[in-house]
């Protein structure tokens, strides 16, 4: 089974990877892939508040580092609890819209499920802020878990 978590380091994101590690005996040699997308950041107002380009790649390369270490984590959070039994977890580090990248690798890879976190923001949330995890259960081409937090409950 080809599972692809997706990490944004949140604590639900956390939760989505404990949720996911609790089932993974249920599977026989699991695949993990675990996702970790950044977007491209916008310029801002122009003069007289000017940035510079220097600063934008820093902050990118911020971001994309930031995004490793979410993935690293991932990993080790999955380790802990399956010293031994998982043998196969990449990562993957993507620029771009988080919900269409997410999908996208789950097309290409041909991923069996997607395993995501909630923010529980609801219904007006998402109208207004749009939802990550809405997208991907609207678009992927497999299963999608969508796990909630325990403060969320």
């Amino acid at each position: 089974m080809k599972i692809l978590i997706a990490t944004d380091g949140s604590e639900f994101s956390r939760a989505a990877v404990e949720k996911c590690s609790r089932m993974l005996n249920l599977f026989e040699n699991p695949q993990i892939k675990i996702i970790s997308v950044y977007e491209q950041m916008a310029p801002m107002a122009a003069e007289p508040f000017a940035i510079s380009a220097q600063y934008y790649q820093e902050m990118m390369d911020l971001a994309r580092k930031q995004c490793e270490t979410f993935a690293n984590d991932s990993v080790e959070q999955i380790k802990k609890m399956f010293p031994e039994s998982i043998s196969s977890i990449e990562t993957e580090v993507r620029l771009g819209a988080p919900a269409r990248v997410i999908v996208d690798e789950a097309r290409d890879w041909n991923a069996d499920l997607i395993v995501v976190g909630s923010h529980g923001r609801g219904f007006w949330g998402r109208l207004t802020l749009g939802s990550v995890s809405d997208a991907i259960v609207h678009h992927a081409p497999c299963s999608v878990l969508v796990a909630r937090s325990d403060s969320e409950k």
